[in-house]
């Protein structure tokens, strides 16, 4: 591609391209006019009926869809719709080698995570110079002792194009390790086991597991596997090590609307099954030394009822929502857990704060929670029954719960960090109240946290409504209306998006943009209502406070209004998606990964994997109601003719969260009806699923290119 073409060439050609007869399978790439411009691949029209309780309608890029990745017209196109992508950011290839340097150069490549004591091991991860993947490891007793590898995922990623381990967990007695291990993105693993003495590797020949929990005989293990259809994890079985098949099946959930998920106590003293669905939950639980037995219901399901336990002594000590929306704590003696009544409170509901989670220790009880939209971090004396919440001085930060594995421990680990100060690991002594510093993240590079200003701002909704934001931008970045913004939400399934340290978007900052957040409805930042504020027939509350916080920061004079990007992924893709369709006017630029933009027709299918679980998220579309109002909202069906901002859409061909043929539909859509000269343009990663490329620095390629794009379109290349 000839660099110095001026966009407005580019624009030319590519709208002549758009114009060509879209009856055809797909123009070449070879333009007819220019031969030194690419044209964008234009998919044919084949129109398909798309049939629902509430109607009919007519998708003409139906045919995208191939659950087999095998159909050659639709691998030509997706391999079009790269190199034209290819072509149209090829004056950007230096900015992106570039950023990749940058981001790379700002990892600490030989960094390992602060160790965790654990049945008489100390266990941590570490990295090696130049090396993508991790390296799980362990020191017997003491914390000098000799280095045990359990397992270098450098040499299993060797012979494949992705790797990733998806969970792993070793026996009671420290001698085996069993894994999870994914060579195609699409998180259906496949069942390893490791004899750490020997260093023989069994392979099992189990596919399709999506979790998995020794148990005290260190033979047995329990795994879940998912439907071979719909990919729901929806049965446990017990596996004894060498035995030949699959195992013994001691649990199926056929309410589809649940997943399923294996585990084990802190205490070790229980294996137990979690079935979760968007509003309600479920345990069984099976001492972990009884591999004959049969699991117990923990408490029946109810519907909007959420409940999670942990084992502690001789008490259960549950997380539940029961006349609580925004959760309690509470306790119950070990055999009468399935009496509620019994359940006694230890932290009661507030109606402003949210409690997330929680750790039960010897002499006081850990619990995160959210006040205000900050995760915070509260100490509970067993005793006094008193509570104390760690403060902080900044403005927008987030306190987590660490890794607590020894319930004896007297200390207590928890994870600090800001948009501006990289991620700490802290240890509080509860006694004496003294924090020590165990490990702040490395930034190499001469990164000063002094450089970025923290800002948070209440925008204004439409209906009244106060969202928060939080916002970084460098120092020597002024908020006078002269910066770019970048502006980044989810808003979906109780998600929260806390305002953490990321070293990427750096690069972004420190050329001038402005970092924003916005914590809109259908997440949970402001507590439970704030989720069902932004779900089911709620869901436009999400779209219309992202607009809002846009026009309230362009609105105060903070950012430039001719240049403000958003950026979204999977249901944050959505967002976008809507966004785009409804207030294209405010965006200079989109930037859309892996995003679910045909909600009425995935979610009539009930074969496409988690669409029966998403029901009480987004509605049953064979209701009428629900139907409709999915449809006023859903991006591929609300592309109209308009002008859309500059879009760059990424997606996995293995994708098996959102399919790829989502994001592939809804951009040859756009290429259809879009009226403006903007450029359009989507990645599908051949090789990879919903998080793209495995490895650490992999993934940095794809950032660049995010990062260029918008760049480019700010002026600031």
């Amino acid at each position: 591609m000839n660099k110095t073409v001026p966009l407005l060439l580019l624009a030319i050609v590519w709208l002549a391209a758009c114009e060509q007869d879209r009856t055809e399978t797909m123009t070449s790439t070879e333009p007819e006019t220019f031969a030194d411009l690419p044209q964008p691949p234009v998919a044919e029209r084949r129109d398909h009926v798309v049939s629902a309780p509430g109607g009919e309608r007519v998708d003409p890029w139906y045919w995208l869809r191939d659950d087999e990745r095998a159909d050659a017209d639709v691998l030509e196109y997706l391999e079009a719709e790269n190199a034209y992508e290819q072509e149209m950011l090829a004056h950007l290839s230096d900015l992106r080698e570039e950023l990749v340097g940058e981001m790379r150069a700002r990892i600490a490549e030989d960094d390992s995570t602060v160790p965790w004591y654990d049945r008489g091991y100390w266990y941590y991860t570490r990295f090696e110079q130049g090396h993508e993947y991790p390296i799980y490891a362990r020191r017997k007793g003491e914390l000098d002792a000799d280095e045990e590898i359990l397992l270098n995922v450098n040499d299993k990623a060797e012979e494949h194009d992705f790797y990733q381990v998806g969970g792993w967990d070793v026996s009671m007695d420290g001698q085996r390790l069993a894994w999870l291990e994914d060579t195609v993105g699409r998180r259906q693993h496949r069942l390893m086991i490791k004899e750490l003495d020997s260093g023989e590797v069994i392979d099992t020949g189990i596919t399709g597991v999506s979790s998995l929990s020794w148990t005290a005989d260190n033979d047995v293990l329990y795994y879940v596997e998912n439907e071979p259809e719909t990919l729901r994890s929806w049965r446990v079985r017990r596996y004894r090590v060498g035995e030949e098949g699959t195992g013994e099946l001691v649990y199926q959930e056929d309410d589809t609307a649940f997943y399923t998920h294996i585990s084990r106590t802190k205490s070790n003293e229980f294996n137990f099954i979690y079935l979760r669905s968007t509003v309600s939950s479920e345990m069984h639980v099976i001492p972990a030394a009884d591999t004959h037995a049969d699991f117990e219901l923990f408490y029946p399901r109810e519907r909007d009822h959420e409940y999670a336990a942990d084992h502690f002594g001789d008490h259960w000590i549950i997380r539940t929502n029961h006349q609580a929306p925004n959760f309690r704590i509470m306790k119950v003696a070990l055999d009468d857990h399935a009496d509620r009544e019994a359940w006694v409170d230890v932290i009661g509901h507030e109606e402003d704060i949210f409690i997330h989670e929680f750790d039960a220790m010897a002499d006081f009880l850990a619990v995160g929670e959210r006040s205000e939209g900050l995760r915070r971090v509260r100490i509970h004396d067993w005793e006094s029954g008193q509570s104390e919440v760690l403060t902080f001085d900044e403005a927008a930060y987030a306190a987590f719960l660490g890794t607590n594995a020894d319930q004896s421990a007297s200390t207590l680990r928890f994870v600090y960090t800001t948009m501006a100060m990289p991620t700490s690991t802290w240890e509080l002594d509860v006694a004496s109240g003294e924090r020590t510093l165990l490990k702040r993240d490395e930034v190499p590079g001469g990164f000063d946290s002094d450089d970025y200003v923290i800002r948070r701002e209440w925008a204004e909704a439409r209906d009244g409504t106060m969202v928060p934001v939080s916002i970084l931008h460098h120092r020597d970045t002024p908020l006078d209306g002269s910066a770019p913004l970048y502006q980044y939400a989810y808003g979906s399934y109780g998600r929260s998006s806390d305002p953490t340290f990321a070293t990427g978007r750096l690069s972004l900052v420190d050329r001038g943009f402005v970092f924003a957040i916005a914590h809109i409805r259908g997440g949970q930042e402001m507590g439970r209502h704030w989720y069902d504020e932004g779900r089911m027939l709620n869901k436009i509350n999400t779209f219309t406070d992202f607009i809002d916080v846009t026009r309230h920061l362009v609105g105060e004079g903070l950012v430039d209004a001719e240049r403000v990007f958003a950026m979204g992924g999977s249901a944050g893709g959505l967002l976008v998606g809507a966004v785009v369709n409804m207030a294209p006017e405010y965006y200079r630029g989109v930037v859309a990964h892996v995003p679910f933009v045909d909600v009425v027709t995935t979610m009539l299918d009930e074969s496409i994997p988690l669409t029966t679980n998403e029901y009480d998220e987004w509605g049953n579309p064979a209701d009428p109601e629900y139907y409709d109002y999915m449809l006023s909202y859903s991006p591929y069906d609300n592309v109209r003719e308009q002008d859309y901002p500059a879009m760059l859409v990424t997606t996995g061909l293995w994708d098996s969260q959102v399919q790829y043929w989502e994001p592939a539909k809804w951009v040859a859509k756009l290429r259809a009806k879009k009226t403006d000269d903007n450029p359009l343009l989507l990645h599908t990663n051949m090789s990879a699923g919903h998080g793209g490329a495995s490895g650490r620095f992999r993934r940095l390629e794809q950032t660049a290119a995010e990062y260029a794009f918008m760049l480019d379109q700010a002026g600031l290349k």
